[in-house]
């Protein structure tokens, strides 16, 4: 096995700590925009990490693929729908956590056993067992000739899984119609027909404040409500009231 150079060994006591503790910040973290991106710093870590062991077909991948496409689309869902506060977090399921923390110590387990068998000699040596000759024609000629030719058909049965993942997904977030759509004539004969058919006064309007959380000051000094978001309105912080001008 050939000795760690010094820049390997830099980089990876510089950014192993970093993976750990983005990783321990994104289980413990209450918000889930806050875990997205604590995340993304443990994709970033792992990207260096596999650059530094001459990998950069892995280190791109995990940058464009992971960090760059799911990772952020990620993100804008949650930008997009938005996270309820009013949802509940008591277990539906009783003891899934205890259930969900001895699985991953099977499977840590498996994985670095599996690890030390292919590597591990039985005088205690560690040599990369055919690394040379995978890596003799370049490292993404040998990743792509092994995935489509050892191993097409797991390549082709992952795919499968990728493809049925995403149309459950789109089953999932389908709902039935049960009235016909509105069109905009009609919202603007509603609106017109309604007690008051012109717009609001946003958030801050006569206020102290301009904050999009400090609701509307009507002419009588009377606050409106519904000038501030209803996301606003329902954060925990704020303790479901709207802040006073």
């Amino acid at each position: 096995m050939a000795a760690t150079s010094t820049g390997e060994a830099i980089t990876f006591w510089v950014l192993a700590p970093v993976a750990v503790v983005a990783a321990v910040m994104m289980v413990l973290s209450k918000s889930a925009v806050h875990a997205a991106l604590f995340l993304a710093g443990v994709m970033l870590s792992l990207a260096g990490l596999y650059a530094a062991q001459d990998a950069p077909f892995l280190a791109a991948v995990q940058v464009i693929v992971y960090t760059g496409a799911i990772l952020m689309l990620f993100l804008f869902v949650l930008m997009l729908v938005g996270v309820d506060s009013s949802d509940s977090l008591v277990e539906t399921l009783r003891g899934q956590r205890v259930a969900a923390f001895v699985v991953g110590l099977g499977f840590a387990g498996l994985l670095m056993g599996t690890i030390a068998s292919a590597v591990v000699n039985d005088d205690g040596t560690v040599t990369s067992v055919g690394l040379g000759g995978v890596n003799e024609e370049g490292n993404v000629n040998g990743i792509a000739r092994l995935l489509f030719t050892d191993y097409l058909f797991a390549f082709e049965v992952t795919s499968a899984l990728l493809i049925t993942a995403a149309l459950g997904a789109m089953v999932l977030a389908h709902k039935e119609r049960t009235e016909p759509r509105i069109g905009q004539a009609e919202m603007a004969r509603r609106r017109f027909a309604s007690d008051n058919p012109f717009a609001l006064p946003g958030p801050g309007v006569f206020a102290d404040h301009d904050s999009t959380a400090t609701a509307a000051l009507l002419p009588d000094g009377s606050e409106e409500p519904t000038s501030v978001a209803a996301a606003l309105r329902d954060r925990p912080g704020d303790g479901g009231t709207v802040r006073q001008a």
